[in-house]
């Protein structure tokens, strides 16, 4: 497989990723899940996750199944005019943390835009949109988003994991790599999917 970085890949998987059709879950939304954690082994399409739960998830790699990767950006990368995926948690002073930041590349700005639940944890939202305005200040980073005509300011905590797409192939799927699926779950219980993002040089895709 090619390591050049695919944008048209890249945004289908983002958008596996990162987008829910709707913010109430409908029969469909409930047999979709996100398997999180370290690579136990890879034999031709199936692929064992050591999930963060800390069980083993079988996962059957679709037909022409794609993998792309995820790898470390910094705060400072964040500018007015990027387009961005946020998961936040509600803060004591009334705003929103950050728990991560994935820097969408330019290709890829609208990508799922809007704000919907996620669980990365309990309460946290998934937010897609705009950097309106950037700003450090003693108590660190905070970006103000924009979408569908909504407006939420987030603070960044200077620990926050900050991530971007980057190239990755088959061969970055090692055991011990970390990795999110996008997945489907049957009514058997059988998870199927048709991407893996994996992160690079260590990197744990925090989303």
């Amino acid at each position: 497989m090619s390591r050049k970085f695919n944008t048209s890949m890249a945004a289908a998987l983002a958008a596996g990723i990162l987008v829910i059709a709707s913010q109430t879950a409908s029969a469909e939304d409930a047999q979709r899940v996100r398997v999180r954690g370290a690579i136990e082994s890879l034999s031709g399409d199936t692929l064992v996750v050591k999930t963060r739960e800390g069980a083993d998830q079988t996962v059957m790699l679709k037909p022409g199944w794609k993998v792309a990767g995820i790898a470390k950006a910094s705060v400072e990368d964040i500018k007015p005019g990027d387009f961005v995926g946020v998961a936040s948690l509600p803060s004591a002073d009334g705003g929103d943390g950050a728990l991560e930041v994935l820097i969408f590349p330019a290709a890829m700005k609208g990508t799922g835009e809007g704000s919907r639940p996620w669980d990365l944890k309990p309460n946290s939202t998934m937010t897609n949109a705009t950097v309106a305005k950037a700003v450090k200040s003693v108590n660190g980073h905070s970006i103000t988003l924009t979408y569908q005509g909504k407006e939420k300011t987030i603070s960044i905590a200077d620990d926050t994991p900050i991530v971007t797409f980057a190239p990755a192939g088959k061969t970055d799927l090692t055991p011990g790599a970390r990795v999110i699926v996008m997945g489907e779950k049957s009514t058997d219980g059988a998870v199927s999917a048709a991407q893996v993002t994996v992160g690079t040089n260590g990197v744990v895709p925090p989303m």
